[in-house]
């Protein structure tokens, strides 16, 4: 009934929130008309504190319009160039631009809509040709349309890579670091002509033995049926996907939240004394990242038990007993496929060496085909977003790709 409690609660606040957003709206009607004070500003303040505790189960906007190339601004065109019930693969297209480097940004499936990679292709897109794996929340998946779990994770990658053809680059950012290597070593195997130029693995768990995290930790001290019981819920009948088995987006939301909950309070006591103080563009960052932040969508039941079980609890793939619909993956298959791992120096949730891990499963790629880079003073999502990954980071994966083509 975990679900179901979730819901109602939700259903519950809805009406004060949506007060609090009006009221918000109207202390700014009366700041834009000089009638403020330092009553209304707190007012204001903690309306919209109110109006931002509660989660949204919709995709936000990438906000992606335009990209500057050179010395022009040129219009950028969402486009869905394949689709399945459970992920659009989506392009983010620029108009009249030259040929480029064709990128396949594989967003991770934790909790968090693809949209936690805007900062990751914003930075891309001058100089390379994005494509997303823009996962569906699945309590909007009929139950009529299967099961998803690695497999189907897996056979979706491929798909995709086969859609854009010979010559493309495949990134996967956290958690799909395993299934993209394992699609990578299929695809190799069986000799399909779509292989990548060159893969990057960024911040993922390809070896958990490595200097294991909380979150590590938590994963298996547990049996797999513990998760199962205590996890895994049902969708409720009023959405399209009722009765679908799910890991809740809330309840991976609440796990991250309270490694750092001392930080988000922080942030929250600093939203209001920015708002109290006249200080709009910092107040305006914060809300701006809690909205992303809590915009949360469900996982299939399959999916993140078979995750919890065989990559964090069992360790098949760095053991060699990684399997997709009965066939071993055999990482040392790739040859064709450069590697590059990169890892923040200060990451808790995929520690340093976890990533780096591949490089001793891709055996029969060369030397001079791979390349590793720790990046320091930067957590798990400094590796793809902030100042450190445009400035450091990105440079070294645009030259990576640059070198492997």
């Amino acid at each position: 009934m975990i679900y179901q409690l979730y819901q109602a609660h939700s259903d519950m606040i809805a009406p004060l929130r949506a007060v609090a957003r009006l009221a918000v709206c109207r202390l700014n009607q009366v700041k834009a008309e000089n009638l403020d004070d330092s009553v209304t500003r707190r007012f204001a303040a903690l309306c919209e504190i109110v109006s931002h505790l509660g989660l949204t189960h919709h995709r936000p906007s990438y906000g992606i319009d335009t990209v500057q190339l050179g010395n022009r601004t040129v219009e950028v065109v969402e486009e869905a160039v394949d689709k399945t019930p459970f992920c659009t693969l989506l392009h983010f297209r620029k108009v009249d631009a030259p040929a480029q480097s064709q990128v396949l940004l594989v967003a991770p499936l934790s909790g968090h809509f693809a949209t936690l990679l805007r900062d990751t292709v914003r930075t891309m897109l001058p100089e390379h040709d994005v494509y997303l794996t823009d996962w569906h929340n699945v309590r909007d998946v009929a139950m009529s349309h299967g099961r998803f779990g690695l497999d189907e994770y897996i056979e979706h990658l491929i798909r995709f890579l086969e859609k854009l053809g010979r010559g493309a680059h495949i990134i996967a950012i956290c958690q799909p670091a395993v299934p993209a290597l394992a699609a990578v070593a299929l695809m190799a195997q069986d000799g399909n002509p779509a292989q990548p130029s060159s893969m990057t693995l960024m911040a993922g768990p390809i070896d958990t033995r490595v200097n294991p995290t909380k979150v590590n930790e938590f994963a298996i001290e547990r049996p797999i049926h513990w998760f199962e019981q205590h996890l895994i819920g049902f969708v409720p009948f009023r959405f399209a996907g009722a009765f679908r088995r799910v890991y809740p987006g809330f309840l991976q939301l609440a796990g991250f939240m309270s490694m750092n909950l001392d930080r988000h309070l922080k942030s929250f006591q600093d939203l209001y004394q920015h708002r109290v103080k006249g200080e709009s563009e910092k107040a305006a960052a914060i809300a701006t990242f809690y909205e992303e932040y809590f915009a949360v969508m469900d996982l299939s039941a399959e999916f993140y038990l078979e995750t919890v079980q065989k990559i964090f609890q069992q360790h098949e793939l760095p053991l060699g007993k990684f399997a997709f619909r009965g066939r071993t993956i055999e990482p040392r298959a790739i040859r064709r496929t450069a590697l590059f791992t990169v890892e923040g120096e200060r990451d808790d949730i995929c520690s340093v060496g976890q990533t780096l891990a591949a490089h001793d499963l891709c055996t029969g790629i060369r030397p001079y085909m791979k390349r590793h880079h720790v990046q320091t003073g930067v957590g798990h999502y400094g590796v793809f977003a902030g100042r450190k990954w445009q400035n450091q980071i990105y440079p070294q994966l645009r030259d990576f790709i640059h070198a492997s083509e």
